[in-house]
């Protein structure tokens, strides 16, 4: 049974499913086939980048199933090789071609890479490509609160959403306050921990509590946090069975001293892959 999904406005007007499916790793026939798992289980937004290579992969999705194309939000992302100004405009209409697509509602600056220093002419091509109907909304991930009030300042426009690592190892509360005092969406990636930390993370005692009072897995009760700390979670699995299960985080609701225990695992160094946007530069 498809689940509903609630929607979430953003400052631009648009909105967006309050839980994506990532597509990291998704790719060819197979990955095509576990998109249209996901999308007949209910996703609508699909999250891709350009440096996933597998933008042809989602667009095939998009062309295979049975929904119309209003009803589905696709994102991508530009990488940090092609952020000068023409590059990006470029690389945009390079995406939408690999697609097979006439428009993006979402594409986002995949890292703000600031020793290179091109992600304000990055920005400004976004604005440029959403003028030109390439894109409907427009944002950034993994900028930190400088890298924000730069390009915000500097063009006078505020990303969308800021795609940001966000898990109950790394909980970002303060950039999440930053958003909220902004009114940018965020968004987390890694939502449920990867590699050895995942783990960690599900065996954790504490967890494992709160999906045995709720009787949901654990995944559950984690997805179920980041919606409620207003955050737009982007789960990736190829799995049909674990999709499902990572959509039906509706019908129940954590008690705030429940969320403030899951926040509490957070450390110090959370970062998974040692990737701070202060320094980290992705091509």
């Amino acid at each position: 049974m498809e689940v509903k999904i609630p929607t979430i406005n953003l400052n631009d007007g648009h909105v967006l499913p309050a839980v994506g499916l990532g597509t990291v790793q998704l790719k060819g026939e197979a990955g095509v086939n576990s998109l249209l798992t996901g999308l007949n289980a209910g996703y609508r937004l699909l999250d891709s980048a350009y440096n996933y290579e597998n933008e042809g992969t989602v667009g095939e999705a998009v062309k295979r199933t049975h929904l119309p194309r209003e009803q589905l939000y696709i994102t991508s992302k530009l990488p940090g090789r092609y952020q000068a100004y023409s590059k990006a405009l470029t690389t945009v209409e390079e995406s939408l071609f690999r697609a097979d697509l006439d428009y993006y509602d979402l594409y986002l600056i995949h890292w703000p890479n600031p020793i290179t220093d091109q992600y304000v002419e990055a920005w400004q091509a976004l604005i440029e490509a959403q003028k030109r109907g390439n894109i409907r909304s427009i944002g950034v991930c993994n900028f930190l609160p400088e890298h924000l009030d730069r390009i915000m300042k500097e063009t006078g426009i505020k990303p969308a959403i800021n795609q940001i690592e966000l898990h109950p190892f790394f909980n970002q509360e303060n950039q999440r306050e930053y958003h909220k005092q902004h009114n940018i969406q965020t968004q987390s990636w890694s939502p449920l921990v990867r590699s050895k930390e995942g783990s960690e993370l599900f065996e954790n005692k504490q967890l494992q509590e709160l999906a045995n009072k709720y009787q949901k897995s654990l995944a559950q009760i984690v997805l179920r946090w980041h919606y409620q700390l207003d955050s737009i979670a982007i789960p990736k699995s190829g799995n049909a069975s674990r999709q499902k299960e990572n959509l039906s985080i509706f019908n129940f609701e954590l008690q705030e001293q429940e969320m403030e225990i899951i926040s509490s695992l957070t450390r110090e160094n959370g970062r998974l892959h040692k990737q701070d946007p202060a320094t980290y530069e992705e091509f």
